[in-house]
Parts: C-alpha cells; structure tokens; sequence
C-alpha cells in the first residue's frame, strides 16, 4: 500500500502568468517556478523579434530559418493550435504548464499539477478532481471531471467565452478539454471548441473539430445545457468533498483541482 503523503500547494505569479502548483515535495514545486520563468523568458525574447506571434488570431506561418531559432515553448505552441488554424497563444498557458509537469517529472515527481489560469497539466499517480467553473451557469462549481492515476501527462483545459478576458468567437460559459500526452493540445482544442459554440443547436456538431488521437474527451456547458463527448468523467463536486472529508484530507491543495 502507497505510503500517504502531505501534498504541497504553492501560488507562482511572474507576471501575466498566475499558477496553482501541488506536488509532494517542496524541491519539486521549485523547479517547477524555474521551469516557468526560463520559458517564459525564451517566448518573450522570440516574440520581441517576431511580435506577429502574439498577435496573429490564425495559423502562424514561419520560415524555416525561423522555425530553426525558435524556442520549444512557441515549437509546442504552433504545434498544438495549427491544428485548428487558431493563433499560438491560445495554448500558451496550457504549454508553459505542461512544460513545467515535464520538469517536476524530469526531477523524480510522480505527483504535479500545475493549473495555469483554469489550463492544467496532470502527472497522477492517484486520482485528482478538476473542478469546472463556467460563470452564472447552474453547473458553475457543482461538478467535477476525474482524472485516473497515469503515468502520462493529462491535460485538462478550460476555455469560456463568458469568463475571463481571453478572445472567444463562440458563446460557451465553458469548454473543457482532456488529452493524454499534450496540455498544450487540450489548451489549444478548448479554445478551438469554445469558439464552435454558437448556441444550443450547435453543441452536438461543435465537438467535431476534436479529430486528434490524444483527445480522450470533452465537455460544454452553455447556461443550463451540459454536454460531453468521449472518455470523460463527470462526479458531483459535493461526492468529491465528502470523500476529502471522509479521507481526511480537506486542507487546501488536496485532491481536488479547481478551476
């Protein structure tokens, strides 16, 4: 039987970038914040020489002489969201997540979350629960998606066209995303999604666009409307808090994630 464990939760801000990190051990969150600033200090370089990349809305198009110079943190960017012919900051947070994931596993963690704003990269070796936030919806906080123990990194990512200040082109109060190997793929299909919704007749249709192998499932939430598509599990957020309870394990940074 795994020995438990107290799970640390540490907040990291550097600028824009605002993360949520949870891990076992305290050597594991810090390299984690290395990992963020180093990376986020080779996209900030790249984009004072190429500023279309944070700008653009479409598929970035590069030389390959620019492709040769560019850092992995914008390789993993374009790389997720040209797919969807969407800019690459749409999974900038999602990237930078997975990234620092990668580190913490890199390091020895078996145990990493890094949730970027609401996009989340996962390394579990037991369950977690992401909670969903979609505004002034009736579903706003009262359901969660369960995440199983892998030893592959899960990305689960959320994107909203009634919250936050991001750009969205569809109306859902959330779109959230799951894939196995990628938090930069799931960022970028979140938003891909989010922007396909356009109203209740085009939830069933929206969930098209997702057609990558990695994509293991998918929600929406439109007011009073819920709908899912794939390998996604959906648990009341009151059954997740009495099971922390019943475990004993109610201290911020335990086991549920929310977003």
């Amino acid at each position: 039987m795994r020995e438990a464990r107290e799970e640390m939760r540490e907040h990291f801000r550097i600028k824009e970038t605002s993360v949520w990190i949870t891990a076992d051990e305290k050597k594991h969150i810090e390299v984690a914040k290395e990992e963020l600033v180093r990376r986020r200090r080779e996209l900030e370089r790249f984009i004072r020489w190429h500023p279309l990349f944070m700008l653009t809305l479409e598929c970035y198009e590069f030389t390959e002489r620019e492709w040769e110079e560019m850092p992995e943190v914008a390789r993993r960017m374009v790389k997720a969201t040209e797919i969807f012919n969407i800019g690459p900051m749409a999974a900038v947070a999602g990237t930078l997540a997975e990234l620092a994931v990668e580190r913490m596993r890199d390091a020895g963690a078996s145990f990493a979350i890094v949730d970027n704003g609401g996009d989340i990269a996962i390394l579990a070796d037991r369950e977690v629960f992401v909670g969903i936030y979609a505004g002034e919806s009736p579903f706003s906080g009262k359901i969660a998606i369960k995440v199983k123990p892998t030893n592959a990194i899960v990305g689960v990512c959320t994107s909203s066209a009634t919250v936050g200040h991001s750009i969205s082109f569809g109306c859902a109060d959330a779109a959230t995303v799951i894939s196995f190997g990628s938090a930069a793929l799931a960022d970028a299909a979140a938003t891909a999604l989010c922007n396909a919704v356009k109203g209740r007749n085009s939830l069933e249709n929206a969930f098209s666009i997702l057609r990558d192998s990695r994509i293991h499932g998918a929600l929406v939430i439109l007011g009073k409307f819920l709908a899912s598509w794939g390998n996604v599990q959906i648990v009341p957020c009151s059954s997740v808090r009495k099971r922390a309870e019943e475990q004993g394990q109610t201290k911020e940074g335990k086991r549920e994630v929310k977003q």
